[in-house]
């Protein structure tokens, strides 16, 4: 029985790097596995994912994948998905519901400001198995806040989506992400 699986966790928490090799393990068993990102996702160019890591594979676009398209394949794996929107979970939902193909989706729970995002929302309402990509603060406490920082300050105002890396963002406790401390 194919499951929707949402593994979550801050930024840095090597993510992408466990979605490509989860990948890789399919491969490596002779299956063939669907990689998939949102368009909005372009930091690393149209049909790439990478990892911090140095990690990457080639992918597909969320937005151009229908029920029919993933037909042949034994496992989708979306990255970066907390920016996809009802109708794109629903989907991943029907491709494990209709076809029993299994869907591994991973992406951030929350934004900046401890918000959910529309991706990460529905499918924490709707995956079947949800689990938590562990990193830590600088502090060595388990980091669940994905600061947004300018000029070297905790910033919680701002657009929701702002496509960036570590220069951007660091991952904080819930203590030092409300103190907005970056270290000591």
């Amino acid at each position: 029985m194919a499951k929707l699986y949402y593994r979550y966790g801050a930024m840095g928490s090597s993510k992408t790097a466990n979605a490509i090799m989860v990948q890789y393990n399919y491969h490596e068993r002779g299956q063939k596995v669907l990689m998939l990102k949102p368009k909005l996702e372009n930091r690393d160019g149209a049909v790439v994912v990478k990892s911090r890591c140095g990690l990457e594979t080639e992918c597909q676009y969320v937005e151009d994948t229908t029920l029919e398209s993933v037909r042949g394949y034994d496992c989708v794996i979306v990255d970066e998905a907390q920016f996809l929107t009802k109708a794109q979970v629903q989907l991943l939902v029907a491709i494990v519901d209709e076809l029993n193909i299994p869907v591994i989706a991973y992406g951030l729970r929350t934004d900046f400001q401890e918000n959910f995002f529309e991706g990460s929302m529905w499918l924490m309402a709707w995956a079947d198995t949800i689990e938590e990509v562990k990193t830590i603060c600088w502090c060595g406490r388990k980091a669940i806040c994905n600061a947004r920082v300018v000029d070297g300050k905790v910033v919680k105002e701002g657009d929701q989506i702002l496509l960036g890396g570590s220069s951007q963002y660091v991952s904080l406790c819930r203590r030092h992400f409300h103190q907005g401390k970056l270290g000591e």
